[in-house]
């Protein structure tokens, strides 16, 4: 027999049914709780409400547990490179290696951005933000992409998804190359996904461009770790946007502009912005561990315990390693990056800190990972955007599939009730 709970409002009961997802999630279906009772639940920023099922992402705050499609975020980032993670999210299965090699290949046909895309990346000043910039030419996609996508036809969705791999890596590159005037670049079919990133990024028409194996590694590790993260703000807004019935590159669009927030994908940009502000002010981390730990101080460490994650976030496990790498192999020499390390080693080891479970997060160590490699910090959102792709393109194809219904919160209303008009002349 199925579980029930019972509300009682007014004196009159309401009964509704208990589900319990795989993991032993509990959920309370109140699908019909207007209907029943007119009444609505209050519940400012969703944070206790379920928007829908989903088979694609499992996380566990509590417990510091990430999975995608079943397998562990540790196990992925060891075995897998991005576009197979990208393949499991999208299609529900790791690849084959036959599977993998034609997904190589079809991103590869669709790398070619349409030329008249330059007129409007020409339209921005070399001022304007990458992440405003990127959303705009995500969303001129659909002017040169019109064809609605049936989710329906295998081959269809196919074709969708390589075509927004492929473009938006290349537009995410643009974003860069014209802030800095260097000539937009091109997708090399001989190089990898990744490896295409970097070149795509920092190539210039007059020198040899040489990859670094440990960079793209920790990039690839990096992608991995964003690529999905359940019902997050920018995933939301990619399925509620998609709800509509919105196309694909409108909801992406809508999800990088939910991700440019300061609050959300601009976590680690903030990081580097704090680092440079303690380095304005002398560089002497050990101040500022204790202008943190004073609650009448207003100072925030950023980058340090995470909104979800109540133990430890798994990824900055995993990300750590791979920025220590980076470092080494560099041989990068940064004050900023040496404020970093300081503020890490005592964080680990203070107990106001580790008694509050505010370990370094995974924006802390890729804005170190992304300075060291020379990415400027306005570029660090753009950065998540591309390893959130494949998450975001999951997300919208699941909602389309399972034909969910368009997304129309309630709300309480607590404005002026019914008045009479006045006259321009009596007001």
């Amino acid at each position: 027999m199925s579980k029930i709970a019972t509300l009682e409002i007014d004196g009159k009961k309401y009964e509704f049914p208990i589900l319990v997802g795989s993991e032993n999630e509990v959920a309370i279906d109140i699908n019909n709780l207007r209907d029943l009772s007119g009444a609505i639940t209050m519940d400012p920023g969703f944070k206790n409400s379920g928007s829908c099922t989903s088979k694609i992402t499992f996380l566990d705050g509590e417990e510091g547990v990430l999975r995608y499609r079943g397998y562990s975020i540790e196990e992925l980032s060891e075995k897998a490179n991005f576009l197979e993670v990208s393949f499991l999210l999208i299609f529900g299965e790791l690849p084959t290696a036959k599977q993998l090699e034609k997904f190589e290949n079809d991103i590869r046909r669709h790398s070619l951005v349409n030329e008249e895309m330059k007129s409007i990346i020409d339209g921005f000043p070399k001022t304007a933000h990458p992440m405003g910039v990127l959303a705009a030419l995500t969303s001129a996609l659909t002017a040169f992409n019109p064809k609605s996508v049936n989710v329906e036809n295998e081959k269809e969705m196919y074709e969708a998804v390589c075509k927004t791999m492929a473009k938006f890596l290349v537009i995410a590159s643009w974003t860069y190359r014209k802030s800095v005037g260097f000539p937009l670049n091109y997708y090399d079919n001989t190089k990898g996904y990744v490896e295409n990133f970097m070149r795509l990024m920092f190539e210039v028409p007059t020198e040899p461009y040489k990859e670094n194996p440990v960079i793209i590694a920790a990039l690839d590790k990096l992608f991995i770790l964003h690529a999905d993260h359940e019902q997050n703000c920018s995933t939301s807004t990619v399925r509620m946007v998609g709800s509509s019935h919105a196309g694909l590159f409108a909801s992406i669009s809508a999800g990088v502009s939910a991700l440019w927030g300061p609050l959300h994908g601009g976590a680690n940009q903030a990081v580097l912005e704090m680092l440079e502000e303690i380095h304005a002010n002398g560089g002497d981390a050990e101040k500022y561990m204790a202008k943190a730990k004073d609650k009448n101080d207003p100072f925030r460490l950023m980058g340090f315990g995470h909104r979800v994650y109540k133990n430890f976030d798994p990824r900055a496990k995993i990300i750590k390693k791979a920025a220590d790498e980076v470092l080494n192999t560099l041989g990068v020499e940064d004050p900023i990056l040496d404020i970093a390390k300081k503020l890490e080693e005592a964080a680990l080891v203070d107990e106001y800190f580790v008694s509050r479970k505010l370990y370094p997060n995974v924006d802390f160590y890729s804005g170190i990972i992304y300075r060291a490699l020379g990415i400027p910090t306005d570029m660090f959102t753009v950065m998540f955007a591309i390893g959130r792709l494949p998450g975001w393109i999951a997300q919208w194809k699941e909602m389309r599939e399972n034909k969910e219904p368009i997304g129309r919160p309630r709300q309480m209303y607590t404005g002026q009730t019914l008045r009479d008009f006045k006259p321009l002349e009596k007001r």
